[in-house]
């Protein structure tokens, strides 16, 4: 049988451009070669797209500017089909046609900006490509942790309290904003951008002038700041969820270990030489919790995949406080985190957990098409009748 075309999207115009190079190159690395054909699609800072074969090699992304004079500009077909990707060649004859390599389905390993919050996932839908991981809605609200936890609030989840303010109101008036969120809320405080992850920007308060030092950094990667209430004695946990809306699956829990008491960028990515991603931070594994718990927090995070209406595969990152009460801290969907380490220990191995995101993946595209998008009208003869609508 030929093999599955799978489109391995990656970098953008993102913060977590980096990480996402490395998140692409476990994909690749880790796909059943005999059951799929991986196509690197390498998306510049510059916002243009690339694909070749030196996208597969680590290495050559240590001087991005050789590496794109040996790679090809492509771009997706915007009409028909929607499945292939064409090259930006110039034709050769007057009846040529344009180099194209055909898709069967897109596995997205964007983070951040412009890949994790729902505009990827809107471009896909356009064209009708199936996609790993959750769709629009899920994918931007799960972005978004402000929109996230009023969301999971009013679904009656547990979530620490928080305030929220935009970076155009802190600069024209920030005392009343100050106010407000010391009425609401005590130190420590954790501050964080509403739209990034990787612990980019996010710092922790245990006074005013930090408050207004950790507000002025976010303030630089998004115009909208979450400030939460911090925890002073506190435990972490992940727990990841896969399916899509129905015979949802948890993983294993796990206590992730830092110094901090929240892993910063360089922990999260650079820690343990040679493993590189979240796969290589330091981790208790199952978490150090009772099996009561555990079960709690796994349906907690069935929950939460399902409220937000998620599909494919995500990581639900939890706070316990001194009591062992769990709170829903943040859910990180497709692709911010494949999470394949959780999943091992279940006997699931990353290449078996690529092949069944992947199956997610074209069923939940088979069942969008089963509806109902647009059907025809008269209404177009009838202007200039007397039956037009204002």
């Amino acid at each position: 049988m030929p093999k599955t075309i799978v489109g391995v999207i990656f970098g953008g115009r993102s913060v977590e451009h980096e990480v996402s190079i490395v998140t692409a190159q476990q994909i690749m690395e880790n796909i059943d070669k005999h059951k799929y054909e991986a196509v690197p699609i390498y998306i510049a800072k510059s916002g243009e797209w690339y694909t070749g074969a030196a996208l597969f090699n680590m290495q050559e992304y240590k001087n991005i500017s050789k590496l794109l004079a040996k790679s090809d500009k492509v771009f997706l077909q915007p009409a028909g089909d929607g499945n292939h990707l064409l090259y930006k060649t110039q034709r050769q004859g007057l009846f040529s046609r344009p180099k194209s390599q055909r898709l069967d389905v897109i596995f997205p390993a964007m983070h951040g900006t412009f890949g994790e919050d729902g505009c990827l996932q809107g471009l896909l839908e356009m064209v009708g490509l199936p996609y790993v991981g959750a769709a629009v809605l899920g994918s931007a609200v799960g972005m978004d942790k402000i929109m996230m936890k009023a969301v999971l609030k009013d679904g009656g989840l547990p979530v620490v309290d928080y305030s929220w303010l935009n970076h155009h109101q802190w600069e024209d008036n920030p005392q009343p904003i100050i106010e407000r969120i010391e009425r609401h809320l005590h130190y420590p405080l954790i501050i964080k951008p509403a739209n990034l992850g990787s612990s980019i920007g996010i710092s922790q308060a245990r006074d005013q002038d930090g408050l207004k030092f950790a507000i002025d950094v976010a303030s630089h990667y998004d115009r909208r700041i979450i400030v939460e209430q911090g925890l002073t004695d506190f435990m972490e946990i992940n727990c990841s969820v896969m399916g899509n809306q129905h015979d949802l699956q948890a993983s294993l829990c796990e206590q992730p270990l830092s110094w901090q008491k929240f892993l910063s960028y360089e922990e999260k990515y650079l820690s343990k030489a040679g493993k590189q991603g979240m796969a290589g931070s330091s981790r208790k594994l199952p978490a150090p919790i009772s099996d009561e718990l555990t079960k709690q927090v796994q349906e907690l995070a069935k929950t939460t995949f399902a409220l937000l209406d998620c599909r494919g595969i995500a990581r639900i990152d939890f706070l316990l406080d001194k009591g062992n009460t769990p709170y829903v801290n943040e859910i990180n969907t497709m692709p911010g985190s494949v999470s394949f380490y959780l999943w091992e220990p279940l006997g699931i191995d990353f290449g078996q957990l690529i092949d069944r995101l992947i199956g997610l993946a074209l069923d939940a595209h088979k069942q969008r098409a089963k509806y109902i998008y647009s059907y025809d009208t008269n209404i177009l003869n009838l202007q200039g009748k007397g039956q037009t609508q204002a």
